[in-house]
């Protein structure tokens, strides 16, 4: 059995071999070879045994490298190794072929590209050496670790850019305010080159930062966030422990002061002066007032009141939570001449006190505010809100019932006059007395229609009208006993013919117009002359009823159909009052349990004593008469015949004569040439054979030829329709031919053309244009007028 050997050397670049040398560590060891002497069973030969010692360990690279020829990392190397070009080096792991390369040949390995630590610290790579000719390996594959060594390339970089925070003002010193965190990419485990060291750069002498733990804390006591309110610190931090050469990284930290409540309020004069008219209504914002304080938000935040002050009572003071000010206000009435200036103490106080500064002082102030009032002309003044006048119903026209009493409240105290209100005194029952205010009745008063008058008076300044005031009168009417009492409602009395005696047939009752205090008392009494009637009596029910009691037994409706019984009625007012009723009692018949079933028909159907024969004859005469009176009336109503009978038949004052004509030897009877000749048609003769119809005369109408236009020639036709006594009396249409004046054409009617059997010329038909040439053609010329 063969026995190989294989030696790894590894060598450090020409650059770093002195520095690496110390630290660097063998990955090999000599392989001795440690021969075994003994006798074997099949002779005694001496057997060899090849005894490894070495075995791979890692390997160091520095990072970063950046000279002009790669990095020399190490040697493979084994005894089989003769030089003569037999063996390959075979290189596997991370980063072979690619970061490291090594020579087939003799085994070198270089680093092909530089390396960062930062990115990967270590690589695991594997290493074999096979024969060229056979492909076997002379050496089993076996593994190290190339570990890359940092240098101090990365600075240290803070968590944030920009860093907030924020502390209460008047805070200690020490308070800690935020923690800043850097951190280094270099091995923390070699060398100092992640070590951070922190610093303050920019924010002393108010603010310092713990080296170690980057905890920026206050350096200053009390620091006032009204003075200054926003802090700009700048902390470093610095690797290699802080040393000379270290890299380092800043970040900034913009620290704000919070407020607290430290200030209190404070006004900014001692004294305030405002003004308000006496007229200003409780409500009435006078002027603002406002105490400074320094602080914010809630801090800020302010209650106003008065302390004290001769206007406590007159004057109020609000707050206005949104600007924080006080704002005085009127609480009640003002009047200028019971008292011109008032004084009050304000008082502002902080609403949110902070207990570890109320020994800074008390957080509050006071300001004194004089208010003078401004006279004005104001309106009379009643001596009440309102007046209850009571007057009798029978007070007599002009006597005085009540008085109302006004002053003028300014100094000056100008003379008043009164009146009433005449909307609320319609019909001109009361009046006043305008100098001193008395009111006196105009008309007489009647409780029964109307108990309560609701009038208004007006107060008015002699000197200036516009100053007036009114106020409200109320008058009751005190009733006075001026109504008689009179029965409640008719009362429907009836007897049965078999009443007996002492039987009650009607319970009547009364009432009074007139409101007594004590209450309504009504007494009832037969009539002097009946006071003792033979068939009927009265009993008073002592409750303002009375009962009809029956004296006699069995009544007859043949002898006595009604009894008449006249009642007097009685009050207990002072002046008494009475009225007699008459209770009308019919006599019916009724049976035995006394419901009536007829009453007295025989003699309301005869009152007068005619018979029933005599009222049969009296209305059938009625009825002829009323025959005769119909018929008359259709026979006058004729039908008369419509002027006009079809509703196509309009004619404008067409009369008809019915007769013929004398012949053509009559030539009076008609002319011919009114047809053709408008002033012959207007002459209107009269025809001398027969007597014309009518005597009205002959409307005389206007030539159409004038120069007049369509208006005024419509509005005297109309106008010749009104006035004519002959014209049909009912609406009817008239139709004109009528086309206006000024036309160029004039009229191409033969009936008003000349009567002479002349050729007439209208040559001038070819100077209209082309729309008359073909009338021009067959008109125009002599030769058209022979065919």
């Amino acid at each position: 059995m063969r026995t190989y050997s294989l030696t790894v050397l590894l060598w450090s670049c020409m650059f770093h071999a002195i520095q690496m040398m110390p630290s660097q560590k063998r990955t090999n060891k000599h392989s001795r070879s440690e021969r075994i002497t003994g006798l074997s069973e099949n002779g005694g030969k001496t057997l060899h045994r090849t005894k490894r010692g070495w075995m791979w360990n890692q390997f160091f690279l520095l990072e970063e490298y950046t000279g002009p020829d790669t990095q020399y990392v190490g040697k493979l190397h084994t005894d089989q190794d003769k030089g003569d070009g037999n063996l390959k080096y075979i290189l596997t792991g991370d980063g072979a072929g690619s970061l490291f390369i090594i020579d087939e040949n003799t085994g070198d390995i270089h680093a092909a590209k530089k390396l960062d630590r930062e990115e990967k610290s270590l690589y695991v790579l594997r290493a074999k050496a096979i024969d060229r000719k056979t492909g076997r390996q002379v050496e089993p594959e076996s593994e190290f670790i190339i570990k890359i060594h940092d240098i101090n390339d990365n600075e240290p970089k803070f968590t944030k850019d920009v860093y907030t925070a924020s502390i209460p003002e008047m805070s200690g010193v020490g308070t800690s305010v935020i923690q800043v965190t850097a951190t280094d990419a270099d091995d923390a485990n070699y060398g100092n080159s992640a070590k951070v060291v922190y610093s303050i750069l920019q924010g002393q002498p108010y603010f310092s930062v713990d080296p170690e733990t980057g905890i920026i804390k206050t350096a200053l006591p009390d620091m006032s966030r009204e003075n200054r309110e926003q802090y700009q610190v700048v902390i470093q931090a610095k690797d290699m422990g802080g040393q000379m050469g270290g890299l380092s990284g800043t970040t900034i930290v913009n620290i704000t002061l919070t407020d607290v409540n430290d200030n209190p309020p404070r006004f900014p004069q001692s004294t305030y002066q405002f003004s308000s008219p006496e007229s200003a209504p409780p409500g009435t914002p006078l002027g603002r007032i406002k105490a400074n304080d320094p602080d914010v938000g809630e801090n800020a935040e302010i209650e106003y009141s008065i302390s004290n002050g001769d206007g406590s009572d007159m004057f109020d003071i609000v707050t206005d939570k949104d600007t924080q000010e006080g704002i005085i206000t009127v609480k009640k009435r003002l009047d200028f001449e019971n008292k011109m200036l008032y004084t009050l103490r304000v008082e502002a106080t902080n609403t949110h006190p902070d207990p570890r500064f109320l020994q800074l002082g008390p957080f509050k102030d006071t300001a004194l505010v004089k208010i003078s009032l401004e006279d004005i002309d104001e309106p009379p003044v009643f001596s009440r809100s309102w007046y209850l006048i009571e007057a009798d119903e029978d007070a007599k026209e002009g006597s005085i019932i009540g008085q109302v009493v006004a002053h003028d409240p300014d100094i000056t105290k100008n003379a008043i006059k009164y009146s009433v209100d005449r909307h609320t005194d319609l019909d001109r029952i009361f009046n006043i007395y305008s100098g001193n205010g008395s009111l006196f009745i105009s008309k007489p008063l009647d409780r029964e229609e109307t108990p309560w008058h609701n009038i208004t008076v007006i107060a008015t300044e002699i000197n200036n009208p516009k100053q007036s005031s009114q106020i409200p009168v109320f008058i009751r009417i005190l009733d006075i006993n001026d109504h008689a009492p009179e029965f409640a409602k008719y009362y429907e009395t009836f007897v049965c013919e078999n009443a007996k005696a002492g039987q009650l047939i009607q319970t009547v009752s009364a009432v009074d117009k007139d409101d007594p205090p004590q209450g309504h008392k009504f007494f009832f009494e037969l009539v002097p002359e009946f006071a003792v009637h033979p068939n009927f009596s009265i009993v008073d029910n002592k409750d303002n009823t009375a009962g009809i009691m029956t004296r006699r037994n069995g009544y007859s409706r043949s002898k006595m159909s009604t009894y008449l019984l006249p009642i007097i009625i009685f009050d207990n007012d002072y002046p008494i009052q009475s009225s007699t009723g008459t209770l009308t009692i019919r006599v019916c018949a009724c049976d035995s349990w006394g419901n009536m079933q007829s009453c007295n028909a025989e003699a309301f159907l005869l009152p007068a004593g005619l018979s029933t024969g005599a009222l049969v004859a009296i209305l059938l005469c009625i009825i002829i008469l009323l025959l005769v009176i119909l018929f008359t009336a259709l026979k006058r109503q004729r039908k008369k015949e419509p002027l006009i009978i079809s509703k196509d038949d309009v004619r404008d004052n067409i009369v008809t004569y019915n007769d013929e004509g004398g012949g053509e030897e009559d030539t009076q009877a008609f002319d011919i040439g009114t047809l053709r000749n408008p002033e012959a048609r207007e002459e209107s003769k009269m025809r001398r054979d027969v007597i014309p119809e009518t005597i009205f005369q002959i409307r005389r109408t206007a030539p159409l030829w004038e120069n007049i236009d369509v208006q005024d020639f419509i509005h005297r036709r109309l106008k010749e329709n009104d006035l004519d006594p002959a014209a049909p009396p009912y609406d009817s249409l008239a139709t004109y031919a009528y086309e206006g004046n000024d036309s160029i054409a004039n009229s191409l009617s033969s009936l008003e053309s000349l009567t002479t059997e002349g050729n007439q010329d209208y040559d001038y038909l070819s100077d209209w244009g082309p729309r008359f040439k073909k009338l021009a053609d067959m008109y125009g010329g002599e030769d058209s007028d022979r065919d």
